[in-house]
């Protein structure tokens, strides 16, 4: 009797194994408890599973990206007062040509954004005059761009700084005429509909060269210099600008996520 309830245990542990599979491979469950300020379950089967997004190949732009700027044309830009853009299209990349910044097409408030740029190969100038430019967002929070490469000018005006407010925590800069990259996650401020008063700051997490810099810092208000910075309400959606500050920095791979 022994050895036959032994052989039927054995013969039975496929099917227990096959039903505690079964068990850990079902789609979720519709008895556990609710998260906490929502309508879903723990593990809710029913919840929609997020779409699915062909990345892109390095630093390509993913399936859902806006391309802004592929090396082909300036299509997607234009100068402020609304005439083409006219920066120089130099070996796939845009070039300040000293004839005013440029700005999208279109406008955006909370984003993701990729952009590479490069100095001049060679220095000329100092401080500030080393490869200045910049990107701003909603055309008003400046991420800075500068040669700050052995470059002693003032911490809050290197390079990923967010500019005139707060210096980046470390400098990742490469020297002088090398491509460098930033990633930038921006949440766009919200004011009062009704008083116009802050409701909540400008929030950036900058990557520079695959670095963190800034990780979820408040600007203190719209960009400006030699003061203090401070919100004025505006539309809850603005243009990225790229500086044109007189240096001939180029740009390529430029493209956005709304989120």
């Amino acid at each position: 009797m022994k050895k036959f309830i032994q052989r039927t245990s054995l013969f039975a542990l496929p099917s227990l194994l096959a039903l505690v599979s079964a068990l850990s491979l079902q789609e979720g469950y519709d008895d556990t408890p609710f998260l906490p300020g929502g309508k879903w379950r723990v593990h809710d089967k029913s919840r929609p599973r997020p779409p699915l997004v062909t990345p892109g190949v390095g630093t390509g732009a993913p399936a859902d990206a806006i391309v802004l700027f592929d090396g082909s044309d300036l299509a997607e830009w234009k100068k402020g007062d609304g005439d083409d853009a006219e920066w120089k299209l130099v070996d796939g990349a845009m070039e300040v040509a000293r004839t005013g910044s440029i700005q999208t097409k279109r406008e955006f408030g909370d984003i993701q954004l990729h952009i590479e740029w490069r100095t001049p190969p060679e220095v000329q100038g100092v401080s500030q005059g080393r490869g200045n430019s910049g990107v701003f967002l909603m055309g008003k929070y400046e991420v800075q761009i500068l040669d700050s490469y052995k470059n002693e000018s003032y911490a809050d005006g290197q390079a990923a700084a967010m500019y005139g407010q707060t210096p980046p925590a470390v400098n990742a800069s490469r020297g002088p005429g090398e491509w460098q990259s930033y990633d930038i996650v921006f949440d766009a401020p919200r004011f009062e509909s009704e008083s116009g008063s802050l409701a909540s700051p400008a929030i950036v997490t900058v990557f520079h060269n695959g670095i963190v810099v800034h990780h979820a810092r408040a600007f203190i208000g719209a960009t400006s210099h030699r003061t203090v910075a401070e919100y004025k309400a505006h539309a809850n959606k603005g243009p990225i600008v790229l500086q044109d500050h007189g240096n001939p920095v180029r740009f390529r791979n430029i493209w956005v996520r709304e989120l």
